[in-house]
C-alpha cells in the first residue's frame, strides 16, 4: 500500500511538472481584435481552416498558436519616383488596411507574420511608381493629382485583395508631393497666370452678356415704340380724346366745355374750377 501510495505522488509529480512547463503553450488568451491559427507539429501541420477568435483556449502543449493582429492597420512611406518624363519626385504614401481574418492561415503560410515588410509595402511602392510613371509631373502636383491617387488606391486594392494575398485596403492617400525647386514654381506661376486668364475671361464674358441684355431691351423698347406710334392715327386720337371730354363733363367740378375749338377739332375746355 505504501509502495502504491509512492507510485501515485511520483506520477502527481510528474504531471504537475509537466504542466508546469508546458503551462503557457496550453492555455492561450487572444485579445479583442486578435485572431489565432494552430500549428500542428506531428499531426498535419499548419491548421488553416480553423481560425480562433479573442477569448482563453486550451490548446496540445506540444502545438502552437500563432496570433495576428486583424485591426486596421496604417504604413507610412516616402519614396523617390520618376514621373513620365524622368523628372524625380519624391511623394510621402499612406495606406491603410486589414488581413481578411478568415484567412490568416493561408496568408502566414506564404508569407508568414512579416507580411507588412513581405508583401504590404513592396506592392504599394511598385503599384505608386508604376501610375506615377504614366504621368507628367505636373499633372500628378496638380491638374490631376485625385486621378493619380485613385489610381493607385484601385491598383493596390486589386493586388492585395488578390485570393492569394488575402489583405484588404480600405484606403490609400498622397500626403504629400515634392518636386525639385525650380519646377514646382514653374507649376505654380503657370497656375496663377492660368486662373488669372480664366479670371479675365469670365470678366469679358460678363460685360459682353451685360452688352447684349442692354441691346435686346433697347430693341423690345424700340420696337414697343415703333408698335404705338404705329396704331396712334388722327382718327383713333380724336376718340380718345372725345372719350376724355365725355367723362371730364360728368365730374361735378365747374368747367365750359366748348365743341369743336381745339386744335384738330378737339374740345376745348374752359374754367375748371374745384
Amino acid at each position: 500500500m505504501e509502495k502504491k501510495s509512492k507510485s501515485l505522488l511520483i506520477l502527481a509529480g510528474i504531471i504537475v511538472v509537466v504542466l508546469l512547463m508546458f503551462g503557457s503553450a496550453t492555455f492561450v488568451t487572444l485579445q479583442p481584435g486578435e485572431k489565432g491559427v494552430i500549428f500542428k507539429k506531428f499531426s498535419g501541420g499548419l491548421d488553416k481552416e480553423n481560425v480562433y477568435g479573442a477569448g482563453f483556449h486550451v490548446i496540445a502543449p506540444w502545438n502552437d498558436m500563432i496570433i495576428y493582429d486583424v485591426k486596421e492597420q496604417k504604413v507610412d512611406e516616402t519614396m523617390d519616383v520618376l514621373d513620365k518624363k524622368g523628372l524625380p519626385i519624391n511623394v510621402d504614401v499612406s495606406v491603410r488596411f486589414y488581413p481578411i481574418y478568415n484567412k490568416i492561415g493561408y496568408l502566414h503560410e506564404k508569407f508568414g507574420v512579416k507580411y507588412i515588410d513581405k508583401l504590404v509595402v513592396p506592392e504599394v511602392r511598385s503599384t505608386v511608381r508604376q501610375v506615377m510613371g504614366r504621368y507628367t509631373a505636373e499633372e500628378i502636383y496638380s491638374t490631376k493629382r485625385a486621378e493619380v491617387e485613385q489610381s493607385i488606391k484601385d491598383e493596390t486594392e486589386a493586388v492585395l485583395n488578390k485570393t492569394e494575398n488575402n489583405i484588404h485596403m480600405t484606403a490609400l492617400l498622397i500626403r504629400s508631393i515634392n518636386l525639385p525647386t525650380e519646377y514646382k514654381k514653374s507649376i505654380e506661376n503657370k497656375e496663377i497666370q492660368k486662373q488669372e486668364a480664366l479670371a479675365y475671361q469670365y470678366k469679358l464674358d460678363k460685360e459682353k452678356s451685360e452688352a447684349e441684355r442692354k441691346r435686346i431691351a433697347a430693341e423690345g423698347e424700340a420696337k414697343a415704340n415703333k408698335i404705338i406710334n404705329s396704331s396712334l392715327t388722327p382718327s383713333l386720337l380724336k376718340m380718345r380724346g372725345i372719350e376724355a371730354t365725355i367723362k371730364l363733363s360728368e365730374s361735378p367740378n365747374a368747367k365750359t366745355i366748348i365743341i369743336g375749338s381745339g386744335k384738330d377739332g378737339m374740345p376745348l375746355i374752359l374754367g375748371g374750377n374745384n
